[in-house]
């Protein structure tokens, strides 16, 4: 390059600069933490069932072939999406007095975790918890029961009910959020509708179910889902 200022202001006048805009932008390199960005947008904007390694390959602007150097298959990633979201749960340090309560509050955490993605829970239902951010969040629940003085074989297996139903509750609001927004789908239908439905039962095949609709049609989701909780928790016996 000229040394003299004005013979490098010449050259840069004769010589246009290289325009960035017409340059191909420099690709960002696959990692395992981009991989697990994109399919959380996939699972979020599209849901869980549009999530495969195409399908995320194609929002990081590159081919299936690039992620298989991070990942060894769609079980893969599902361990991933599990683990990240496990990193956000909070744990309490277990207290004897509030078992009951800590127990409830961790597993809203993963509730919510869960209904931000629709149909996520399905990555953990069916699978052993191998993530270590799902150990962990598994080591800090067994904790908390030890805590309230339930017998390790009873904590253990109430953890599988809980986990259980949790992912189950978490699927079902997806399930339900998806048809909804289907004007094709019929069958989900309000509350008063379900009413006026078991209104015109006949009276001699469903006594119970007339009588009894307000009580069988009452309560929001999360009523529900933190009376299971409480149901479960309440029969827990002491060691």
């Amino acid at each position: 390059m000229p040394s003299d200022p004005r013979q490098r202001r010449a050259a840069r006048h004769a010589q246009p600069a290289e325009d960035p805009a017409a340059s191909p932008p420099r690709k960002k390199p696959i990692t395992v933490d981009r991989i697990t960005d994109a399919a959380l947008q996939v699972v979020a904007t599209e849901g869980y069932d549009a999530l495969t390694i195409r399908r995320v390959a194609a929002v990081l602007g590159s081919g299936p072939s690039s992620l298989y150097a991070h990942i060894v298959n769609k079980d893969d990633i599902d361990d991933l999406l599990v683990g990240r979201l496990y990193s956000g749960i909070v744990l309490p340090e277990p207290d004897p007095a509030r078992w009951r309560e800590q127990i409830r509050d961790v597993y809203t955490q993963i509730r919510d975790q869960y209904l931000k993605y629709p149909g996520i829970s399905r990555a953990v239902l069916g699978t052993v918890p191998t993530n270590l951010h799902s150990l962990k969040v598994r080591e800090g629940l067994l904790a908390i029961l030890l805590a309230g003085d339930v017998e390790p074989r009873t904590a253990a297996w109430a953890l599988d009910a809980l986990s259980l139903y949790v992912s189950a509750y978490a699927l079902e609001q997806s399930l339900v959020r998806q048809r909804q927004d289907d004007p094709d789908q019929e069958w989900v239908v309000s509350r008063e509708e379900l009413l006026r439905r078991f209104a015109a039962l006949p009276a001699d095949a469903f006594p119970h179910t007339r009588r009894h609709a307000a009580e069988l049609t009452s309560g929001t989701g999360h009523d529900r889902f933190d009376f299971t909780l409480g149901l479960i928790m309440e029969n827990l016996s002491r060691s």
